[in-house]
């Protein structure tokens, strides 16, 4: 599975990326994490508030930093 964080690497990206992980370990999946951070590829992917989450290239989170307990929910 590939995460793939959307952002400038600020603090909120950060956060975003850790609950990400969090979430993959707690449901025990194999996964990548890959930090976007080029302007253009993040407007190139759609997004258009940061920090973003996608699966599997799928936006499934913009602009807010979800919990890892339904980020479970998005990789589920």
């Amino acid at each position: 599975m590939k995460l793939e964080i959307y952002g400038s690497g600020c603090t909120k990206c950060k956060l975003l990326a850790e609950h990400a992980e969090e979430a993959a370990q707690n449901l025990g999946v194999d996964y990548t994490i890959e930090k976007v951070t080029d302007m253009n590829a993040i407007i190139d992917a759609g997004v258009l508030r940061t920090p973003a989450l996608a699966v599997d290239g799928t936006i499934v989170a913009e602009g807010a930093v979800p919990s890892a307990e339904k980020i479970k929910g998005f990789l589920s």
